[in-house]
């Protein structure tokens, strides 16, 4: 975080002071305060769990988040081995709720009382310096107003942030914990990538006027979430070298403003949607920005470093953008610190790959997260399982082979052999053995696991070829439970992912019948 312990140690010697005789200067330190916090931009990072082989969240902690200074983290739901891990660590927490809760929690203020109370309360602590979660905002579903979501969601979203805002009152915390709704970047529209023209999308203009009018009457703010790969991939008028803040990339101009970059193009497109319906001032938290690192063409660690350093040393810069100059987001969130090789892939096979370090904690490249100049810190004793592989067996009859990596692809993780990705041009049978692999060690590593009906090989020899790397699992409850969550998904959230397997489907067996004509 660029403010991080430095401004909480101003606080509490400000704090001290107050209680002492030195009242000449507490009226100057609070000025300082005020000044500090106002002109810094915090950044924070989002930590994920949707892994098959997730690392101890107690590692996470010490071994990424704390040893490398980050002191803000944005959770995608209120998970108790997280949120235990983060007790007493003094870094500032956001708590999700999940849309798949959000119809429930409207519907009942008994049911939003019952979370605060699970998720919050039992967890909370306002000291740093003592034990205690430290949570500083909700957020009220995960990208609701998705415009692939229709109408799934929208008509929850206020109330349940009204409920819950109810419980917390009720728990005296509403004057401490925030409320928050993470909006994706198409709930808002223009014709012209100009952020003059931007306007929030028609079907949302109602739902959206309560939602910041609530933001507004509770002192809260409007948090956006970039994709600016995506955009990049969709919008062929600005150059790659403008979504990684290179000094190079041709200045977009919309009238007395211009534009280097896709982030200040952003907010401002934001900014410009808020003063349309009246809340021009309203902050905007960015709760999620990031490059991948794999899964497609330009997803490459190289370019994600010059994206993620071009966006802090920005930030640093404190420049703001053309209509808010001088005034920065108040806190971003990087998306994101480990790599979830069960996130959705419905949008691209490179939504797993967004993490700044690999699932076991190792870091693709380095960035400063609050560690200033010095390198990012790994995580150390990971607990792997064995050194071993499974692979196609090239002494077999492999004509009936496609069967079996559909389903290795459907239960694990093939988005590298993607066109583009680190293991795209591997071709056969290496990309079959990188499917049973992936199967293999998302399964424990278990015997049964490298069958597929006699076609699969299990060895010591490590097979990774390149940058194609044959990943060995981990030990962890996460193993071997593949199919359990998978049967646990709700039935809208299996239609998306089975959609996702569908493409990787046609992925596996274009790279398989290929083969056979080479």
């Amino acid at each position: 975080m660029l403010c991080s312990d430095s401004c909480w140690l101003l606080h509490q010697s400000m704090s001290s002071l107050m209680r002492s005789e030195h009242r000449p200067v507490t009226l100057l330190l609070v000025l300082l305060l005020s000044w500090s916090t106002n002109s810094v931009s915090a950044v924070g990072v989002n930590w994920g769990l949707a892994s098959s082989t997730p690392l101890p969240p107690s590692k996470v902690v010490n071994g990424l988040l704390l040893s490398n200074g980050v002191t803000r983290v944005k959770l995608p739901d209120a998970d108790p081995s997280v949120l235990e891990s983060l007790s007493g660590s003094g870094i500032g927490v956001i708590v999700g709720i999940r849309n798949e809760m959000l119809r429930y929690l409207s519907q009942s203020k008994k049911a939003a009382a019952s979370w605060v109370h699970d998720n919050v309360t039992r967890y909370f602590s306002d000291n740093r310096a003592g034990g205690g979660v430290q949570i500083e905002y909700i957020a009220v579903g995960d990208e609701p107003f998705l415009l692939s979501y229709g109408q799934q969601y929208q008509p929850y979203v206020i109330g349940a942030a009204t409920n819950i805002h109810t419980a917390l009152k009720a728990a005296k915390l509403s004057d401490r914990i925030k409320l928050i709704v993470p909006c994706s970047s198409d709930v808002y529209q223009t014709n012209s990538s100009l952020p003059s023209k931007a306007h929030f999308r028609p079907d949302l203009n109602k739902t959206m006027v309560d939602l910041l009018s609530f933001l507004s009457n509770h002192s809260s703010l409007f948090v956006l979430d970039m994709n600016p790969f995506s955009s990049f991939q969709q919008n062929k008028n600005l150059s790659l070298d403008f979504h990684l803040f290179q000094l190079t990339s041709r200045p977009l101009t919309d009238g007395h403003s211009k534009y280097d970059n896709y982030f200040d193009l952003s907010i401002d497109s934001v900014v410009s949607s808020l003063s349309k319906v009246g809340f021009g001032d309203m902050d905007i938290m960015v709760g999620s920005v990031g490059w991948p690192t794999d899964g497609a063409s330009n997803a490459t660690s190289a370019n994600a470093q010059l994206f993620m350093q071009g966006l802090i040393d920005h930030l640093k810069a404190k420049t703001g953008s053309p209509l808010r100059p001088k005034r920065p987001p108040p806190e971003t969130y990087l998306f994101t610190l480990l790599d979830e090789n069960q996130l959705n892939i419905t949008t691209g096979n490179y939504e797993r790959h967004y993490g700044i370090f690999t699932f076991d904690g190792q870091a693709k490249y380095n960035v400063d997260l609050g560690q200033g100049s010095r390198p990012l810190k790994n995580v150390h004793e990971v607990d792997y399982l064995n050194q071993k592989w499974c692979v196609v067996n090239n002494n077999k009859d492999l004509y009936n082979i496609t069967a079996s990596v559909v389903q290795a692809c459907s239960n694990a993780d093939c988005s590298s052999l993607s066109s583009g990705g680190s293991c795209g041009g591997i071709g056969w049978p290496g990309n079959v053995s990188y499917a049973f692999n992936s199967y293999f060690q998302a399964n424990g590593q278990s015997q049964e696991s490298c069958d597929f009906n006699g076609l699969g090989l299990i060895t010591t020899v490590d097979p990774s070829v390149g940058e194609c790397r044959f990943v060995i699992g981990l030990h962890t409850s996460g193993s071997n439970k593949v199919r359990s969550l998978m049967a646990d998904m709700p039935k809208k959230v299996f239609y998306s992912f089975f959609q996702s397997l569908v493409v990787l489907q046609q992925v596996v067996s274009v790279f398989i019948f290929a083969s056979f004509f080479v």
